[in-house]
């Protein structure tokens, strides 16, 4: 065999060779790619199973959290009566007190934690929030009532009269009470010493509550007035009502509902009103001005 036949089969073996590594190496990463997808598989399998293991990890620990909160909140009231035992004389151990008890919805302990801080406040440094926190209390109670189930928006549906949810009477303290406090708290807020933040909350709020006890009220006479028996006072109570709502208005200028209420409580007063019964027959007319 000549010289350059052997070079010839040198060079054939060589490209032989070299396509078989060719191969061996594309078979190498076929395979280390489905050795990758494998892996990677697992991996997202692995992070699924923590994921949901994290998410029951989470309940555990908000569950564990409310448990807290409710432990903390009466911790809080043993720690503050331990104030109290060692400080009487202190107003805002009284204050904190009743704060931690209206928490707990103890209402009436509260409010005697309360009027207690007030007569320790001899110089007036907390009268504001302590107002405020006794003003709270009768706000709740006013909203826990038959007032908190009537519907709130019903200005507009007076003509769908819903004799089980109908305010057959207002007593005025109800709404005066809170209101007084709430007014007291900011005849305070000059004197008051605490931080800008507190001070800010307090001129913030009592304001708002009372803006809203006032719509209450009168959304609550417009509401008896709408009630199937006569009673007499109907166009009396929606010009009370009216009065309370420009009040609201005075406070807050943007509050939607008493502005709309205000239209309509002249519209009754001028065109008169009607009460239909859960039939949908007339049970009641009350004449108009116009």
């Amino acid at each position: 065999m000549s010289e350059e036949e052997k070079d010839k089969d040198k060079e054939s073996e060589e490209t032989a060779s070299a396509e078989e590594v060719s191969e061996e190496g594309s078979n190498d990463s076929e395979g280390s790619n489905d050795s990758e997808d494998s892996e990677d598989s697992a991996e997202g399998s692995e992070e699924g199973a923590l994921s949901e293991s994290d998410e029951d990890e989470e309940e555990e620990e908000f569950d564990e959290d409310e448990e807290e909160v409710e432990f903390d909140l009466e911790a809080q009231v043993e720690e503050f009566r331990q104030q109290i035992e060692e400080d009487p004389d202190n107003c805002v151990n009284f204050y904190n007190l009743g704060e931690a008890l209206a928490e707990l919805g103890q209402t009436d302990e509260a409010k005697e934690s309360f009027e207690q801080a007030l007569v320790l406040d001899e110089k007036e440094e907390f009268s504001a929030i302590i107002y405020l926190g006794i003003g709270d209390l009768y706000y709740h109670q006013l909203m826990s009532g038959i007032q908190s189930t009537v519907v709130k928006s019903s200005v507009g549906l007076h003509s769908a009269h819903k004799q089980q949810n109908t305010i057959s009477s207002v007593c005025n303290t109800d709404y005066s009470v809170p209101i007084e406090q709430f007014e007291k708290a900011i005849q305070f807020i000059p004197t008051l010493n605490a931080d800008e933040d507190i001070v800010d909350y307090v001129s913030k709020n009592a304001p708002m509550q009372i803006a809203t006890i006032y719509y209450k009220w009168a959304s609550d006479l417009f509401d008896k007035a709408r009630q199937l028996d006569h009673y007499g006072d109907e166009v009396k109570d929606i010009k009370q009502g009216l009065k309370y709502l420009k009040k609201t208005i005075a406070i807050d200028a943007s509050h939607g509902q008493a502005n709309l209420m205000i239209k309509y409580g002249k519209k009754m007063l001028l065109e008169g009103f009607s009460i239909y019964d859960e039939y949908g027959f007339e049970a009641k007319i009350i004449q108009g001005s116009g």
